[in-house]
């Protein structure tokens, strides 16, 4: 005999609305958490996204509620907000997620108000809407906020629940966390429900909880097996953009949801898929929170075909009408991979999930496939496939490496490398051989003949800096120096031994390849080889001179001013 939610010792106002939302049968998860959490026990829950995890701690939470008749709105009208069951959740989706599922299942309770309180809202706006409220889904640093300024009080609370706790350790939240569980510190009941047991998990558990019972339903590494999983190998953005057109004008993508790694990227492709005619918005962390509030409302509507996002629609993203999740981009982290295709195949429905990788992240997919303890199946399109790798080149092969790098398999015994291939194995020496005992396998008349004084440089493949002087291009014509001439830089560029004498100051260039010599003044020596007479009058410019003169004495006024400023 099947258990349903009737057989649950909760109240039938919350029974009626589970079949109004068309829950008959609860899952695994909620099997074993909701008996466990109606009777008090503190939990620590992991099972994978899509099972059902919300409602599994949603309904032993609103239970007393629904229970007890609530007193009127103007009663508990306070200047502070006391509420009694607090929900963390790592993002504002979630959160906005989570506090519409509780309010769905209240809608037969009177008297129960449900607010929500996340980051990139108006602080007045959202003081209003939780007056009053028993049940605050909340992220941890927009509640620490109200908290300090004094709109809520935790010291009622007696239930708290941790939603995706290992996403907000990823967060930066664990100092929050702390915080707020010592600020509901009067509470009777913790559940908390996490993707894996990990160590940083327990020692958050151990400071949370009270003997917590540990309940693993599937590990978060199990994808549903209602997904059907493909991988495209591609060549690049472009190519990527390619497959990405062919799969969304698939008559069978109802509404889809492209994963971006960046920011940039997923408005880059938003752009470029409006433009080839796509009903597209994007969604990212960057955005005011009302302008993501609409784009998610638009593609629950139907008034948008396409979702392009980065990881912040991977969790609390619930549409019934996705059936495609196509990363464009690949994650960060493996667990992350999960949550992104769990959008799709939800709550017994079938869903693709299409990944589109080069063949440079192999490394990635490798580490993703182990970490799902499955492999994705490849695929190729007609038209689309990757182009082949130049002649030459190595080609992707085998698990982890490429035929014939070395990466990836190990080189038969004897086999020689790609440096000494076609070499006798006697001139290398041996593998591991020091030059003093390769030398030595060499003649002795070999080595003289190699590194005596006599002959070096005579070698044909000696270096330059070996061979004879004489031999060198740039001076077979320059005669040897004379220990007794002038220094090096007096002796003229087209290679004579004549020593030139010092030039003086102001004298002209004898040289005929050189430009005349100029004074200081910037004008031209008249004639070549011939000095400037002292009587002859610069060259100068009137104007120029003129000009700096009057340049100097503005400068020297502002001093002058300045100094005067300054004394007095």
């Amino acid at each position: 005999m099947s258990l349903t939610f009737s057989d649950f010792a909760i109240a039938d106002t919350l029974k009626q609305a589970l079949v109004d939302l068309g829950f008959s049968e609860p899952t695994s998860v909620q099997k074993i958490a909701i008996p466990s959490a109606l009777n008090g026990t503190d939990l620590l829950v992991s099972s994978k996204t899509g099972s059902g995890k919300t409602v599994a701690f949603l309904l032993p939470a609103l239970n007393p509620l629904a229970m007890v008749a609530q007193p009127p709105m103007s009663a508990r009208a306070k200047p502070i907000v006391t509420p009694s069951v607090l929900v963390l959740c790592p993002t504002r989706e979630l959160a906005q997620q989570v506090s519409q599922d509780a309010i769905n299942l209240v809608r037969h309770v009177k008297g129960v108000r449900i607010a929500s309180i996340m980051g990139g809202m108006p602080f007045g706006k959202q003081i209003a809407q939780m007056k009053g409220a028993q049940v605050i889904v909340a992220t941890p640093g927009r509640l620490l906020d109200l908290v300090n300024r004094r709109q809520i009080s935790l010291g009622e609370v007696k239930t708290l629940i941790l939603d995706e706790a290992d996403r907000m350790l990823d967060l930066g939240f664990s100092e929050d966390l702390e915080a707020i569980s010592d600020l509901a510190d009067n509470r009777e009941q913790t559940l908390m429900f996490s993707a894996t047991f990990a160590d940083r998990i327990l020692r958050l558990a151990e400071k949370l909880t009270n003997n917590a019972e540990r309940i693993a339903i599937e590990s978060e590494q199990t994808t549903n097996v209602d997904i059907t999983q493909t991988l495209h190998w591609t060549d690049g953005f472009e190519h990527k953009k390619k497959l990405l057109n062919h799969w969304l004008n698939d008559a069978s993508v109802n509404q889809a949801v492209v994963f971006a790694s960046t920011q940039n990227d997923t408005d880059l492709l938003a752009e470029e898929l409006a433009e080839m005619g796509h009903q597209v918005v994007s969604l990212h962390g960057a955005m005011p929170q009302a302008v993501r509030n609409r784009r998610i409302r638009t593609l629950r509507e139907g008034r948008a075909r396409v979702l392009v996002a980065t990881d912040v629609a991977a969790r609390g993203l619930d549409v019934p009408s996705i059936s495609h999740v196509i990363n464009f981009g690949l994650p960060m982290k493996n667990e992350d991979y999960v949550h992104r295709i769990g959008r799709t195949g939800r709550a017994g429905r079938s869903g693709q999930a299409i990944t589109l990788a080069t063949h440079r992240e192999r490394s990635k997919v490798r580490s993703l496939e182990d970490y799902l303890k499955t492999r994705i199946a490849v695929s190729e399109i007609a038209g689309l496939e990757p182009s082949p790798p130049p002649e030459g080149a190595r080609r992707p092969s085998g698990r982890g490496g490429y035929a014939g790098s070395g990466a990836g398999r190990r080189r038969p015994e004897g086999e020689r490398s790609f440096r000494n291939e076609g070499r006798p194995a006697d001139s290398r020496g041996g593998e591991g051989r020091s030059f003093r005992d390769r030398d030595a396998q060499r003649p002795a008349g070999d080595r003289a003949s190699r590194y005596s004084d006599d002959n070096r440089g005579n070698r044909a493949d000696a270096p330059r800096s070996e061979q004879p002087r004489s031999d060198r291009p740039w001076a077979r014509d320059a005669a040897p120096r004379d220990a007794s001439a002038a220094p090096r830089s007096n002796y003229s560029r087209d290679g004579a031994s004549a020593p030139r004498a010092p030039r003086e100051y102001g004298q002209a260039d004898s040289r005929p390849d050189q430009r005349p010599r100029r004074d200081y003044q910037g004008a031209g020596v008249a004639g070549q080889g011939t000095p400037r007479p002292a009587s002859a009058a610069p060259a100068a410019r009137p104007e120029r001179n003129e000009r700096f003169g009057r340049q100097e004495r503005r400068f020297a006024s502002d001093r002058h001013e300045q100094r005067r400023k300054y004394e007095d």
